[in-house]
């Protein structure tokens, strides 16, 4: 007997009192678009963000033994994160390109994951901010890791990859 294919029932949007705040990368007829920041004034901006990879405790030693056979793992994924940071508006389609002051990504073993953290802070004075180049420096340095140990373990988990803090623009600080 055939199962008939599985569809979800539409969601009804819950009726709120508040305005929704506009989605910038929207024209007027829900094109996609660039954000025009001419009009802004360039400040300082930084972003942070962080996210862990999960594995064995085994491949983490590994790692901080320096035996893996692809080489220097942190080395090999912060290099990477730096560089993916500073590529951001060519791998997201609307972001600007910025000519970045700082990066940094910092890769931490945690015993108690066990994996590893890794976190990029990212530094700009521009008009615009630069949490897509942290979360990308971020998101690149996870995959470094972890293409750089699947042939050890496959069930490695990429996790959790979030903007930590911002500081700057017109929207002020947040902190997650």
């Amino acid at each position: 007997m055939a199962r008939k294919p599985f569809k979800p029932k539409p969601r009804r949007a819950k009726p709120s009192n508040k305005a929704s705040p506009a989605l910038t990368h929207i024209g007027a007829s829900g094109e996609a678009r660039m954000v025009d920041v001419s009009d802004k004034a360039a400040s300082e901006r930084l972003a942070v963000a962080e996210g862990r990879v999960v594995m064995a405790k085994a491949t983490l030693d590994l790692i901080v033994s320096g035996n893996a056979k692809k080489g220097d793992v942190l080395g090999t994924a912060r290099i990477a994160g730096i560089m993916a940071a500073k590529r951001t508006s060519e791998l997201i389609p609307l972001c600007h390109p910025l000519a970045l002051s700082k990066v940094t990504v910092d890769i931490e073993p945690d015993a108690k994951l066990p994996g590893c953290v890794v976190r990029a802070s990212v530094k700009v004075t521009g008009a615009t901010g630069v949490e897509m180049e942290a979360l990308t420096a971020v998101s690149v340095a996870c995959l470094t890791i972890y293409d750089m140990i699947k042939a050890v373990e496959r069930g490695v988990r990429i996790e959790g990859i979030h903007l930590v803090e911002k500081l700057g623009g017109k929207s002020g600080h947040y902190r997650a």
